[in-house]
């Protein structure tokens, strides 16, 4: 049944905020019809026509929805070395040492976290292991990236003595990374989105840094068909996207699935906890007099607001650190934009009702909070922000919309939902244990633009769907983080399982 359309699904049941709406406790059938919910009946009320999918049982959800993706980057990780497990310096140059030539002649790692090594990355120490081959090991959260000389003679970037380049700098080297072939990255997309499809990934935002209306159109073109997408553009190109007149929510017009459409404009305003360039209100532990960095003046970032909220894009403002949030609150409240604020890490306590007040959803990635909950510990220790807040946003009314920003983390809802439930991932007890949420808040926020949205298996919503192995409800944390997916729905088309 994988990739085909269906008109039925049987035998299952309900989990999420849809439960409730129901008469029964049984299995229901589900009925659909022009790529929307046409009916909800206890199974065999209604007679079913056309192809159906056996649901033998399964648990009904809402499909998910990944809110913060860096596709081709999050596609090539698979074909670069991963750095993930190494905890020292000469450890990761070791590896890429070794590491197997890319069809380019360069060696590309990624995902290694240097806040976690013992020791500091150096130019001499690269040089060393690599030789004349170009080596670039990507921090696993993008905001700085380790060379050697041969790749710093590569791309005609002046050589620190570290060998790293930070911030826009990096993400320079990113994107010239991630201009691989087209026909190689869009093969890689689309065995990523497979593989997406198979955790119960419906649609994604993607936060690529390139001219992602044209890369869609070629992928559309070439019989992408697995999951929705919203692609971002950067200021870097505003002026163009505006002379091209588009807005959030339009449809691109070479997409014959109508799956791809505009998204935001994509700004990044502070830098990373890792690198230690997020703009916090006290120094870091271990460099007090650095309090990291605002990378766009109020001035600059009210104007891209107002330009582009005039032409109809809504804004994707990344933000970490607790200046870089209320400095984000202040320019949504100075132009009247709408949109989100992506990250969010670390939140002044009279700012968490500003997004509700504002209209502005928070876009977290519940797995970050996890993966950084160490160096947090130590970096942010002077910080009085609530670090990493999901049930504080909550309470006060914001609206949650959950992600993976893969590479930084796997591109696995399952792992979102389980980090904001249980806050641990680990034998260690949960990290900051009153910032947890319960499940259906999780799910909701893995929906569709996040909680507050209504999204529930019900008459007339889209029937993006996901057929679970599990109760989500009732599942401990290890199921909840490997949860099994036997079928994915886009739309009443199959793109997993079945």
């Amino acid at each position: 049944m994988s990739g085909g359309s269906i008109a039925a699904i049987r035998g299952v049941r309900i989990t999420g905020a849809g439960r409730r709406l129901l008469a029964v406790d049984g299995p229901v059938d589900v009925i659909l019809e022009d790529g929307r919910i046409a009916d909800v009946a206890p199974t065999g009320a209604l007679p079913l026509r056309g192809p159906v999918l056996e649901g033998d049982g399964a648990w009904l959800a809402p499909g998910l929805w990944d809110h913060h993706v860096h596709t081709v980057q999050w596609a090539l990780a698979a074909q670069r070395e991963d750095l993930s497990a190494t905890t020292s310096a000469v450890e990761a140059a070791a590896a890429m040492a070794r590491a197997p030539l890319l069809p380019d002649g360069r060696r590309v790692g990624s995902g290694f976290r240097d806040v976690r090594w013992t020791d500091r990355p150096s130019l001499a120490l690269l040089d060393e292991g690599s030789g004349d081959v170009p080596t670039y090991l990507i921090n696993a959260d993008v905001h700085s990236v380790w060379l050697n000389s041969a790749a710093f003679r590569r791309e005609g970037f002046a050589a620190p003595l570290d060998g790293v380049l930070r911030e826009e700098d990096a993400f320079e080297i990113s994107r010239r990374l991630n201009a691989a072939d087209p026909a190689v990255a869009d093969a890689a997309v689309a065995a990523a989105a497979r593989r997406a499809a198979a955790r119960g990934i419906v649609g994604i935002v993607d936060f690529d840094m390139a001219w992602n209306a044209e890369a869609w159109a070629r992928r559309v073109a070439r019989g992408f068909d697995t999951h929705r997408v919203e692609f971002a553009v950067y200021p870097h190109d505003l002026d163009r996207a505006i002379a091209e007149g588009l807005s959030t929510g339009d449809a691109l017009a070479e997409d014959p699935c109508g799956l791809v459409q505009v998204g935001p404009l994509k700004i990044i305003s502070d830098g990373s906890l890792g690198t230690r360039t997020a703009a916090c209100s006290h120094g870091y532990a271990d460099d007090p007099h650095n309090h990291g960095v605002l990378t766009v003046p109020p001035a600059e970032l009210h104007d891209l607001l107002m330009r582009a909220t005039g032409s109809g894009l809504e804004i994707a403002l990344h933000a970490i650190g607790d200046v870089a949030v209320t400095a984000a609150l202040d320019a949504f409240a100075a132009t009247g934009a709408q949109g989100t604020i992506e990250h969010a890490q670390l939140v002044r306590h009279g700012d968490l009702a500003r997004f509700a007040r504002l209209g502005v959803a928070a876009s977290v990635q519940p797995q970050h909070a996890l993966d950084d909950r160490d160096a947090a510990d130590v970096l942010w220790s002077a910080q009085t922000a609530i670090p990493y807040p999901l049930a504080s946003l909550d309470r006060a009314g914001a609206s949650l919309r959950f992600g993976s920003d893969a590479p930084v983390a796997p591109l696995d809802p399952w792992q979102a939902i389980a980090a904001a439930v249980f806050r641990t991932d680990d034998e260690r007890a949960a990290w900051h244990p009153e910032e947890r949420i319960d499940v259906e808040t999780a799910l909701a926020a893995s929906a569709h633009r996040g909680t507050g949205t209504g999204a529930a298996v019900q008459l007339g919503a889209d029937a993006d769907l996901v057929l679970l192995g599990a109760d989500p409800s009732t599942a401990d944390a290890r199921t909840l983080r490997s949860m099994p997916v036997s079928a994915t729905v886009v739309g009443g088309w199959v793109t997993h399982g079945g």
